[in-house]
């Protein structure tokens, strides 16, 4: 294990706490019926250590209760089905950066599970009342970096060459290759960042073949299994936990139509296009549509044959609408962000394009929460 620290005296104060809004979210979250068992005097003592210490400490269950109840409530996920198989690793007690790594680690091995992906969440420190917190830089757990050159062109995932400039400024070399694998990057409450190399035994990778293009694995394209989102705040009943790496399993179409192919990332279609002997002279000819349907068939065939959970996009919204659906039965709003649970491909093939859903409500908590980058 190896990290090294760099400080930033330039870092903004974290804003000051805000105890009425606490206090509000405390109440509503103790009063949510999920959290009916908890003893008839959990929520008065919650409040009374919220206002005599500005936080209070939840229980091992409250927090995967929270959890399972912030990710039904993410209006961007089409994935809300599952909300309930979400397990947790408990790691509050941890008081270092390289624990925390390690929490990760054990994170990322039991979350692969052999490819047969599990939902799963790690919960570090919260933040305390003075704003201080252990936070994770990284975007994912597991990312690929992207390298500046010269001529102004990038090497790698070019969503990435910020983490990839921190981390190489930190001391870190890369092999120099289009899919190395970045550290993991903690800030702790002192402001110092730590930096940790990924154990490639924990990065499941699968390589992208085709079903029926022999040339494809001349390409060299691959994709790790698992996306473990690691850079939002976990808002739970007035206390926010900022260390709270979370997974489901990938939909095909995030790294098909997204990852692999848009412009501003690895920008594969018109090589793909190319060796499909397709016409790129006008965008009517409808080579980027062509090209992007076969790389997206050659993830799924990829993903299915190395045994490594996956779903595809006309899958994954129907089964949102199932879960719409089990929800309105319950007597439960299901707020949506209809630009994110539609597909990148052939979004009017599927289902979730077809209606509407309740909009997003951002005050909805307990809450998976966006955070500015910092």
């Amino acid at each position: 294990m190896r990290s090294v620290l760099f400080r930033r005296p330039d870092r903004a104060a974290p804003p000051p706490l805000d105890l009425g809004r606490r206090l509000r979210e405390c109440d509503e979250f103790f009063a949510l019926p999920e959290l009916a068992g908890a003893p008839p005097d959990r929520r008065r003592r919650a409040r009374d250590e919220l206002r005599r210490t500005g936080t209070y400490t939840h229980t091992s269950d409250e927090i995967l209760i929270g959890a399972q109840l912030a990710w039904r409530n993410h209006a961007r996920c089409v994935g809300r089905k599952f909300w309930k198989a979400l397990a947790l690793i408990d790691a509050r007690h941890l008081t270092s950066a390289p624990e925390l790594a390690e929490a990760c680690w054990q994170h990322l091995s039991a979350a692969t599970n052999g490819g047969a992906i599990r939902c799963l969440l790690t919960v570090g420190p919260p933040r305390d009342a003075d704003g201080r917190e252990f936070r994770i830089l990284s975007s994912q757990l597991i990312r690929y970096a992207g390298y500046r050159r010269p001529d102004g062109t990038v090497l790698g995932d070019p969503g990435n060459t910020r983490a990839t400039d921190l981390a190489q400024r930190l001391g870190w070399r890369g092999a120099g290759t289009p899919f190395d694998v970045l550290p993991l990057l903690i800030r702790t409450p002192e402001g110092a960042v730590h930096w940790f190399e990924v154990p490639p035994e924990l990065v499941r990778e699968v390589d992208i073949e085709h079903p029926e293009f022999g040339w494809f694995p001349e390409l060299e394209l691959k994709w790790h299994a698992l996306p473990a989102v690691s850079n939002m705040d976990l808002e739970i009943g007035g206390v926010t936990y900022p260390f709270a790496p979370f997974n489901g399993w990938y939909m095909g179409a995030e790294i098909g139509a997204r990852n692999l192919s848009d412009t501003d990332r690895y920008d594969m279609l018109p090589a793909i296009a190319d060796r499909m002997d397709l016409d790129r002279s006008a965008d009517r000819t409808m080579w980027r549509d062509q090209a992007l349907v076969e790389l997206n068939r050659a993830v799924l065939y990829s993903f299915q044959r190395s045994g490594v959970r996956i779903v595809d996009h006309h899958t994954a919204a129907r089964q949102f609408c199932e879960h719409v659906e089990r929800e309105a039965a319950a007597g439960r709003r299901c707020p949506t962000d209809w630009t994110w649970v539609n597909p990148p491909l052939s979004s009017g093939l599927t289902p979730t394009f077809h209606r509407y859903f309740d909009p997003p409500d951002p005050e909805l908590r307990p809450a998976f929460a966006h955070r500015a980058e910092s």
